[in-house]
């Protein structure tokens, strides 16, 4: 009853300090980037920090496997699966590695957080059709082929039972563009830390596996299902393994 109540209240403490240190890091962010001439490279840093502020709070043990497959500098697409929104927080805090988040442009508009986020260097994305959302979509190439990293979840949203969702031919129009090699990337533990549609976190252990990196040169504008495939594929390979 004791340790039950320790969890509960421990979940309420990661619920309020979440938001709140979000805040803190948005407006660290805007005030970064009116002083400094990098303030992406800060901005990272300290988000780094916020991510494992957060997993420590709700006692998630996180451990990354196959980083010795990166053997060049970058930049790369890496490409998860998506199991929580706890996802963000491991990643953020344990892939080690600079990159950025892609992110829907209507959070670019949010007061405080959109302005952090161009202070950070995050790429948006116009996830409507037409003219504007392949413009989006080639300054976001562009971004990554000079050298920006990014994270993108290829399923398009959060799993609601774990399972891996079929991956969305979109984003590999955008590796393609890009050139870049695209990582495939295993998150296996966060689903049962904070389930899609659930506000407490539980502890629990978590696992973030990458793959070995796939050379998108290879393939054209055509190939786009085959890379999606591969990839799911791929991922799919690390969960089992």
């Amino acid at each position: 009853m004791i340790m039950k109540t320790l969890h509960y209240l421990r979940a309420i403490l990661v619920l309020l300090v979440t938001p709140a240190s979000t805040l803190a890091l948005s407006i660290s962010a805007l005030i970064l980037g009116s002083c400094t001439r990098s303030p992406a490279v800060w901005v990272q840093a300290l988000a780094k920090r916020w991510g494992r502020l957060i997993c420590s709070l709700a006692g998630a043990r996180v451990s990354v496997e196959g980083r010795e497959n990166l053997v060049q500098a970058g930049p790369y697409i890496f490409a998860a699966n998506h199991q929580s929104q706890f996802d963000i927080f491991a990643l953020q805090g344990y892939l080690g590695c600079d990159f950025r988040w892609m992110a829907k442009k209507e959070l670019f508009a949010v007061p405080i957080f959109g302005a952090a986020m161009r202070s950070a260097g995050y790429i948006s994305v116009d996830r409507s059709r037409g003219r504007q959302a392949m413009q989006s979509l080639i300054e976001a190439a562009r971004r990554i082929a000079d050298g920006t990293s990014v994270v993108i979840f290829p399923e398009g949203t959060r799993s609601r039972d774990d399972q891996l969702q079929d991956f969305k031919s979109g984003a590999m129009v955008l590796a393609i563009k890009a050139g870049v090699p695209i990582v495939p990337v295993a998150i296996i533990g966060t689903h049962q830390i904070l389930p899609k549609g659930k506000l407490l976190a539980r502890s629990g252990q978590v696992l973030i596996k990458i793959g070995q990196p796939i050379d998108t040169t290879k393939f054209s504008g055509s190939d786009k299902q085959a890379l999606a495939l591969r990839l799911q594929q791929a991922v799919a390979d690390l969960i089992a393994g």
